[in-house]
């Protein structure tokens, strides 16, 4: 299926909601330094700001994601902005006060509207039909990336050119703007919850935690962006090239994500979204091994290229095989904790790396955040495998696990296909799987339109 589906007056209203939502979020650390670098101890400040702000996201995400709600996501996720909205702008207004206050009002910036990008994924897809879900989130891939190539030339372009406060002022006018303009999108999506999910967040955070293995392995595919971030600057100064390529090497990975979001969309990829991010997430670690090695700006510029393909084609696989694991009701918080874990893994990579080059060389600390981002990947997969073992039965009884996690039998199973409801069936010679809202998936893991 072409984006031909996805191209109309709903898909672009919410991506106007996005950009209004997501942009803030992309220039938040870097505003945060700006914010304080002219006071004494400036830069450090900032940064200390910077991680708080990034920690409000990485508890808020999984905090308030479980407790979304698909019929009145509306109401939550408008909240949710106008507490980052009065939080940019409490920022803007205190930019003088002591580091406390800042720290605390960052730390609402940051986990106030953390829940949105789950929940505004989750709208998304609500609103296409099923058999064009990858190309939404191909879209949604594309408009993100331009987006983080953007804000830091945004925030740096305002900081310096207006005043350090002013990339505060826009953060909190773009959040309210995105608050306001929910209303001019679906007050939430279709979802049926029975069972063991409908009794309550509880039962919710179980099933959730049921994925682990997907949230592991979006963790690793995060380490080579935080990589190519903190460690390319003392990266080139280590190899003698201009620092000020930096600027232009990140947006060619930037525009190398955008590329593969695109190419991902145009057309049904071979294997279940699992395994296509186990075969790619290699490639991704693989780039991070060259990009320590390699002398040549132009080597280096076109391995950064190829590594954000590889980002964009695991960040678009990861989230699909969230759609097949989780039940509808669930996706919001599921979406929501991943992204925490995404946000952890980046911290965790840039702050092993960040550390070593007190000690080593920035190719060896360069190299050591892909050897974590192999551990965890290996991590992932032992959990994917027994993810796998678990849904096959004792004594070869053909059984269903659905997606809050109980068995049924194959009559079943077939019911909850025709109902839409994802369902694992696996019998006793072979594999029968049918996936979440897309329908039914045949023919070795691909839907029946192959269209995903």
């Amino acid at each position: 299926m072409s984006y031909r589906k996805v191209a109309n007056r709903p898909v672009l209203t919410w991506c106007l909601v996005a950009v209004a939502a997501r942009v803030p979020v992309a220039m938040a650390p870097l505003a945060m330094v700006f914010l304080v670098r002219e006071r004494p101890g400036g830069y450090t400040t900032g940064a200390l700001l910077a991680a708080v702000y990034v920690l409000g996201e990485i508890l808020g995400a999984p905090l308030l994601g479980t407790r979304l709600r698909p019929e009145r996501a509306r109401p939550q996720l408008a909240a949710g902005l106008a507490v980052g909205c009065a939080s940019f702008a409490g920022l803007w207004l205190t930019h003088g006060d002591r580091p406390v206050v800042l720290g605390a009002l960052a730390f609402l910036a940051g986990a106030g509207p953390s829940a949105a990008a789950g929940g505004l994924r989750a709208l998304l897809t609500g609103m296409v039909p099923a058999g064009a879900v990858s190309q939404a989130m191909s879209l949604e891939s594309i408009l993100m990336s331009g987006i983080w190539a953007a804000a830091p030339a945004l925030t740096t372009g305002l900081a310096l050119g207006a005043a350090p406060y002013a990339p505060m002022l826009l953060a909190a006018v773009l959040m309210g703007g995105a608050a306001a303009g929910l209303w001019a999108l679906p007050a939430g999506w279709a979802a049926e919850e029975d069972g063991e999910e409908a009794r309550g967040t509880r039962a919710k955070v179980r099933v959730l935690a049921g994925a682990w293995p997907v949230y592991v392995l979006g963790s690793a595919s995060l380490a080579m962006l935080a990589l190519a971030e903190l460690i390319l600057p003392a990266l080139l100064e280590q190899r003698a090239i201009g620092i000020g390529w930096a600027g232009p090497l990140l947006a060619g990975f930037s525009l190398g994500s955008a590329a593969g979001a695109f190419v991902y969309g145009l057309r049904t990829w071979p294997g279940r979204p699992a395994r296509q991010c186990l075969v790619m997430l290699p490639g991704i670690c693989g780039c991070g091994v060259l990009v320590a090695l390699v002398p040549w700006t132009w080597a280096i510029g076109a391995v950064l290229v190829v590594a954000g393909a590889l980002q964009a084609g695991i960040g678009l696989a990861r989230n699909l095989q969230l759609r097949e694991v989780m039940p509808a009701g669930a996706l919001a918080a599921a979406y929501s904790v991943n992204y925490a874990a995404v946000g952890a893994g980046y911290a965790a990579s840039g702050a092993l790396a960040g550390g070593l080059l007190r000690v080593v060389a920035p190719s060896t600390a360069i190299l050591a955040g892909v050897a974590l981002a192999l551990v965890l990947s290996a991590v992932g997969l032992a959990g994917e495998r027994r993810m796998s073992a678990a849904r096959v039965a004792p004594g070869g009884r053909t059984t269903a696990v659905g997606t809050g996690g109980r068995a049924v039998d194959a009559v079943d199973a077939v019911d909850a296909v025709r109902a839409g409801r994802a369902v694992d069936a696996v019998p006793a010679g072979g594999a029968v799987r049918a996936g979440g809202p897309e329908g039914a998936a045949v023919d070795g893991g691909r839907d029946a339109g192959h269209c995903l």
